[in-house]
């Protein structure tokens, strides 16, 4: 029991003190509005992905930050 106390306590303060917020808002803002907003709700069939996906072959490469909120979780256990 008082692992499962010290893992939600742990959980509290990395959402309120931490920057994980607002990496993860940024990591998936393409969700929160027109196309991925569509496809995140469920509202896009497979044949409108394939034709979302072949107009926008040649998208830049942007980091997720994986490691960076990673060690923000280490650094919080």
């Amino acid at each position: 029991m008082d692992a499962f106390a010290r893992g939600l306590e742990t959980a509290a303060r990395l959402l309120e003190d931490s920057p994980l917020k607002g990496l993860t808002a940024r990591r998936y803002a393409s969700f929160a509005e027109g196309d991925g907003l569509r496809f995140a709700q469920g509202a896009a069939t497979l044949d409108e992905l394939a034709a979302l996906a072949a107009r926008h072959e040649h998208l830049p490469l942007i980091s997720g930050k994986q490691e960076l909120i990673e060690n923000i979780v280490n650094q919080f256990l």
